[in-house]
């Protein structure tokens, strides 16, 4: 998952603690080694490297395209599994070099969903172009894991991969979990939040940025232009009742950058914004 993951659980006996984990990094695993843009063999890989031929993919992993696809035209083209290519000019790495425009462009001819032929369960793209499900994957696989534990215990459970999280019930010998919103400028948690049930999902740009004449660069960046989306909030955290919606939400929130808080408000939802 690239980040610190961690399950809570109201249990006080250790082999049924160890149970639960086992299950929770199992699965954790699985999605990692399935859908890792960076591991080599699996689906991903084998659509990355067909080099533009036609590649059938297992019934999971239709439903992720199938999702990110809905993302793609619910978002007005800004959420987009093709733009992960943009990796190879901006490096979110806390330093100062921002790309020139040329070698963006360059970028930007492998960037495009409307490019791609996605006919389920096949999927061809033009030779050089790539996905990447770094956008949906942490949160997915917190909800499988959340999804997993429900069928196995009755107790609370709160999964947190890399500040992603989904409480399974509300706690019975607590009122509430305890989760902070991680400080944009500073370490430790700048607010906390009471959980009782459900998700939150945050984006923000704590940690990925460049910092180039005084000015911040977040990671998030704009699939039509390849640069990061400006007057976006430091950081968008979102209240769903899955973690896949919470995060959806917090990025959709940010590609609208200034409008950030209006979207939300539109959308009904409790968020907690920091610029």
């Amino acid at each position: 998952m690239g980040s610190p993951c961690e399950l809570l659980a109201e249990v006080s006996d250790d082999h049924a603690m160890r149970g639960l984990a086992q299950v929770a990094a199992d699965e954790a695993w699985r999605v990692e080694n399935k859908f890792s843009r960076y591991l080599s063999g699996n689906i991903v890989d084998r659509i990355n490297s067909a080099a533009g031929q036609p590649v059938d993919t297992d019934a999971e992993t239709a439903r992720l395209i199938d999702f990110a696809a809905s993302l793609f035209e619910l978002s007005n083209g800004r959420f987009d599994i093709t733009s992960g290519v943009l990796r190879r000019v901006w490096k979110f790495d806390g330093g100062n070099r921002v790309p020139e425009q040329a070698a963006i462009d360059e970028v930007m001819a492998s960037v495009g969903w409307r490019r791609v032929s996605w006919k389920p369960p096949t999927l061809t793209m033009p030779a050089g172009m790539q996905i990447d499900f770094g956008g949906i994957g942490k949160e997915y696989a917190v909800d499988r894991v959340a999804d997993l534990l429900r069928t196995r215990t009755d107790a609370s459970c709160l999964i947190n991969f890399g500040g992603d999280l989904v409480a399974t019930r509300p706690p019975q010998v607590r009122p509430h979990w305890t989760t902070g919103i991680e400080a944009v400028d500073s370490n430790g948690a700048s607010m906390l939040i009471r959980l009782r049930n459900g998700a939150l999902a945050t984006s923000g740009d704590a940690r990925r940025f460049v910092l180039r004449n005084g000015v911040r660069y977040g990671h998030i960046l704009d699939p039509k232009t390849g640069w990061p989306v400006v007057n976006a909030p430091r950081s968008v955290t979102v209240a769903a009742e899955t973690c896949v919606q919470a995060g959806m939400l917090s990025t959709f929130a940010m590609l609208e950058g200034a409008g950030a808080e209006a979207f939300l408000d539109s959308e009904g939802v409790k968020y907690w914004s920091r610029r």
